[in-house]
């Protein structure tokens, strides 16, 4: 069975950006047509939730195909049904709660993060994400321009992005710019949480731009909220948006999958 053109409804979640789309099944097939709108709608809404989905790890690696092309990650545990799958628990992987982009390590960063979750708490374990674009349509022009020769520094290491890996001695950097256009024809700021510094200013200065725009970038007006259920996938611009995995829920359970693309370096 093919799933064809107006078999989906989508949903808007948030104001500036996010949907859930409903009446598709990803464990089939998707017609041409179906692929296309499906891509229009993740570049303008950059976040998608599709519940109840219950895609096995094949399932997932050919949903997020609709999209981009997966990448396979040189340093991440894999599963044993997929090589382009990385499970996490956060008991031995532990739990993402700062506001961050993934792939921070390679240039161009990864383009999709996307997840199915195994097991979640009943209460708590929202994720935020923040739009990176609207964060930054609202700062001055000075402030723009201020920008446009910056970047950000950060671990090259692709071993210490691991699932549970040890944040070992940073050895090698990467540079990455603070303004960034994206594929949806929007610039956006490009920024995250692990940031060493920033290079093009002064470092007082440096310091003082860094605090502000991670700041900023968070602030409430930005984000969307979403919780959880097994079975649920949820894909990502990786590019345009940053995210924040609430811990609010102890020592409950928190499985997932993983599957990322990227664009070659």
């Amino acid at each position: 069975m093919t799933t064809t053109l107006n078999d989906y409804q989508l949903r808007r979640t948030g104001t500036r950006f996010g949907a859930e789309i409903n009446g598709i099944d990803l464990r089939v097939p998707v017609s041409e047509g179906i692929r296309e709108s499906l891509v229009r709608d993740f570049r303008e809404h950059k976040v998608l939730v599709f519940r109840g989905q219950h895609l096995s790890p094949d399932q997932q690696v050919d949903a997020v195909r609709i999209f981009d092309e997966p990448f396979d990650h040189p340093t991440a545990v894999r599963h044993s049904e997929n090589p382009l799958v990385y499970p996490y628990d956060v008991k031995t992987t532990g739990k993402a709660s700062t506001w961050h982009i993934g792939g921070l390590w390679r240039n161009p960063p990864f383009s999709i993060e996307s997840l199915v979750f195994e097991e979640v708490s009943e209460l708590g374990g929202n994720t935020l994400w923040a739009d990176l674009q609207a964060a930054y349509d609202d700062l001055s022009e000075p402030y723009k321009e201020l920008l446009e020769g910056v970047s950000a520094v950060y671990d090259s290491d692709s071993r210490h992005y691991a699932q549970g890996a040890e944040k070992g001695k940073i050895e090698t950097t990467i540079e990455h710019p603070l303004v960034r256009l994206d594929r949806n024809g929007r610039k956006g700021l490009f920024i995250s949480s692990s940031a060493l510094g920033l290079t093009g200013l002064p470092e007082s200065e440096g310091r003082s731009v860094l605090a502000f725009l991670l700041a900023h970038a968070s602030s409430p007006q930005y984000t969307i909220r979403f919780g959880w259920s097994a079975g649920d996938f949820v894909l990502w611009n990786n590019l345009a948006t940053w995210h924040y995995a609430i811990d609010d829920y102890g020592t409950g359970p928190r499985r997932y999958r993983k599957v990322l693309a990227a664009e070659a370096s």
